[in-house]
């Protein structure tokens, strides 16, 4: 058994786990944070994306003790009941690139990244930067429109700040 202690969504949290624990499951199960999913339990949808130290991981295919001590933002962190939309939420409901929302949670995780790390990002090169994240419903035009109007909202916000 392994003592995790990690910073999730700016609160530390800390729970006792099996060495062999993914960070998804601590996630899910010990952290009660369901908004990252378990898609194919093998890193190759991307239904199961999330933040560890500044940078977008697919937490099926680590350890949860891997992140041990690290800072961990899932797609929970983003806005809250009584917020409004991140800007990254706004877009890709504006843009209706979601619709059964399985893959939805992992896709704005990875674009949220993306746009943050290369801001005035291309759409070709969004295309190829999300190929690692699978959507089996609505293809993936809409996704590419939300990606770059959500890019175009944080740009506005740094920008108003």
């Amino acid at each position: 058994m392994l003592k995790l202690s990690i910073n999730v969504n700016g609160v530390r949290r800390e729970a006792e786990v099996e060495d062999r624990t993914l960070l998804v499951t601590a996630l899910r199960n010990h952290f009660g944070l369901t908004g990252t999913h378990i898609g194919c339990d093998t890193a190759q949808c991307g239904a199961c994306t999330v933040r560890l130290n500044g940078h977008a991981i697919k937490s099926c295919s680590i350890l949860a003790a891997q992140a041990n001590g690290g800072e961990i933002q899932t797609i929970e962190s983003l806005a809250s009941e009584n917020e409004p939309l991140h800007p990254m939420q706004q877009a890709f409901n504006e843009c209706f690139a979601l619709q059964c929302g399985y893959c939805t949670p992992g896709m704005i995780m990875t674009a949220v990244d993306l746009v943050e790390e290369r801001p005035g990002i291309s759409r070709k090169e969004i295309a190829a930067s999300i190929g690692g994240n699978l959507c089996r419903c609505t293809g993936y035009d809409s996704i590419l429109d939300a990606i770059e109007l959500g890019g175009k909202y944080l740009q506005q916000q740094r920008e108003e700040s």
